[in-house]
């Protein structure tokens, strides 16, 4: 009974930290954007040059030694950071709630507003550091998500919630190093053994339950390749990975796992579970077909051994700007 009255104790004392942390963080996030600003004045007023940017890094250095992260560099950084963002009323409070790291890799990557406020909001809710953001990055996680609307059967547009949010059209395993060619068991055993970061690709709200998760029906047994819990959307994930390209058949040894976990797994308070179809190809119009009378709620997703050209994707995502298909 004490212990957990100390825990508490000890969460108190973490969420003071965190919070310390996050108050010295803006600090130091609305310093730079003080001091990109001022730059920036100064430049545009033509009264500053390059030269003069350099000999104010020199001039910080000499004077105050023990000052860190001001050298020439770092100050043209914090004027290109106040230039970028300066126009962007709705995204310059968001700025000051990520590591200065963080804010580095985004405005210097990301091409567009949108692209911007996407890993920002990203970052914020997932709470990302350098890594994991920058494999995000690397891995188009925006243009996939942008442009990759998942296959949704009918009852899953029913459930009230931003699906686009929690799953993906597309997922990218490059972190395995998959022999080609290669089977569900090879696909099923990497997942496992890297699940850190295919917790990352998939979505921090995500809980790995068990792999192999054992069903029992009548006198069978059955077994799902991967169960997760989503803390966002309360229900259970069932994975089902196929190492070819998908058919319609499938899905219903899918849409039996699902009705199995609702009938003897999902507890009273949990939403219908879900069924993601991971498979390594897919004919869109094939998955169209095969989820328009599914009454489970079901998804197909394809998986990707290689990272994803990102030229290609940002093409693919202008193109569908252009048609004016309102994809944010």
């Amino acid at each position: 009974m004490l212990e957990k009255q100390f825990a508490q104790v000890i969460d108190l004392i973490k969420e003071s930290r965190f919070n310390a942390l996050k108050s010295v963080n803006t600090e130091l996030i609305d310093l730079y954007w003080k001091i990109g600003k001022y730059i920036s004045k100064k430049i545009e007023d033509s009264d500053w040059g390059q030269s003069v940017v350099d000999q104010l890094a020199e001039y910080l250095q000499r004077s105050e030694p023990d000052l860190k992260g001001f050298s020439n560099k770092n100050l043209w950084r914090m004027r290109q950071f106040y230039d970028v963002y300066k126009a962007s009323p709705k995204l310059s409070p968001l700025v000051r709630e990520i590591s200065w790291t963080n804010n580095l890799i985004i405005f210097s990557r990301a091409k567009t507003e949108e692209e911007k406020e996407f890993y920002l909001k990203l970052c914020i809710q997932e709470r990302y550091g350098k890594r994991e953001l920058e494999r995000q990055v690397s891995t188009s996680f925006y243009e996939r998500v942008m442009i990759g609307k998942a296959n949704l059967s009918p009852a899953v547009r029913e459930i009230n919630v931003d699906l686009a949010s929690s799953f993906k059209d597309s997922y990218v395993f490059e972190f395995l190093h998959l022999p080609e060619p290669h089977n569900e068991s090879d696909l099923q055993r990497g997942l496992i053994q890297q699940m850190k970061i295919f917790i990352l690709e998939l979505g921090k709200d995500f809980i790995f339950i068990d792999e192999e998760y054992k069903v029992m029906v009548g006198s069978s047994d059955f077994y799902i390749d991967l169960l997760f819990f989503h803390r966002g959307l309360q229900c259970l994930v069932a994975f089902e990975l196929k190492a070819d390209k998908f058919k319609p058949e499938h899905l219903g040894q899918l849409n039996f796992y699902l009705e199995a976990l609702d009938r003897d797994v999902k507890k009273q308070n949990e939403k219908p579970s879900i069924g993601i179809l991971l498979c390594k190809d897919k004919d869109s119009e094939v998955v169209e077909y095969a989820l328009s009378r599914s009454l489970s709620p079901t998804m197909v997703a394809e998986y990707k051994t290689q990272l994803p050209d990102k030229k290609i994707l940002q093409r693919k995502l202008h193109e569908l700007f252009d048609e004016g298909n309102g994809l944010m």
